[in-house]
């Protein structure tokens, strides 16, 4: 990325990352806290949404439902970033169920339009796949703009250190990747460049030489 492109990233582009892991010493939190550097890396600001941090209530499905002032502040996070890292544990082959709770009192004002990047941790050796494939069909109904690159931590537990750091370099490069596209794309979207480009091709007239 040019050093244009970082200057104007870091002055429009905000990036956070949604874990889904409530769990004290979480790998999913370290791993996001890694791409999210990335980020930072090509000039993004960067903040870590954890939900620990918040008391959500169970989704029911009713529009009547009252929601305490934590779901209002989580909503109000997620739609205010410009890229959003979604980092998830790998729960019997899918993600986990307090980050489909907090997903679910959400909706298209959070997330349509917006860039989403994963990130997914297992204690298996295959790693978070299914998690991340499950997730990929939320960010399509939610009508986000998922990115094809993605990091996935298989037995996490030797993996990181207890400081947060990795073993294996590999495994940090792949995180701090995610990060770096996520902005780089969140960038690109919200342009004046690209908005300019858009009009142009929607305004363009009809090609004369056929069907």
């Amino acid at each position: 990325m040019s050093e244009d492109l970082n200057t104007s990233a870091e002055k429009s582009v905000r990036v956070s990352a949604l874990c889904g892991s409530l769990r004290r010493g979480s790998y999913t939190r370290m791993a996001l806290r890694i791409a999210l550097e990335g980020a930072a890396e090509v000039g993004a600001e960067t903040e870590l949404i954890d939900l620990s941090d918040y008391e959500l209530p169970f989704c029911i499905g009713d529009d009547d439902q009252e929601m305490p002032e934590d779901v209002g502040r989580l909503r109000a996070q997620v739609e205010n970033c410009q890229g959003l890292i979604i980092g998830t544990p790998e729960y019997h082959g899918s993600y986990s169920g307090v980050l489909k709770n907090a997903i679910d009192l959400m909706g298209f004002d959070q997330f349509a339009g917006k860039m989403i990047g994963l990130v997914g941790v297992a204690g298996g050796a295959m790693g978070a796949l299914s998690a991340l494939a499950s997730l990929r069909t939320v960010g399509r109904a939610v009508h986000a703009w998922v990115i094809p690159e993605q990091a996935m931590v298989p037995h996490a537990w030797k993996v990181f250190n207890d400081d947060g750091t990795v073993k294996d370099p590999s495994f940090d490069k792949r995180l701090r990747e995610v990060g770096r596209q996520v902005a780089r794309f969140s960038f690109l979207h919200s342009s004046e460049q690209a908005m300019d480009f858009l009009r142009l091709w929607e305004g363009a007239p009809v090609n004369p030489g056929g069907d």
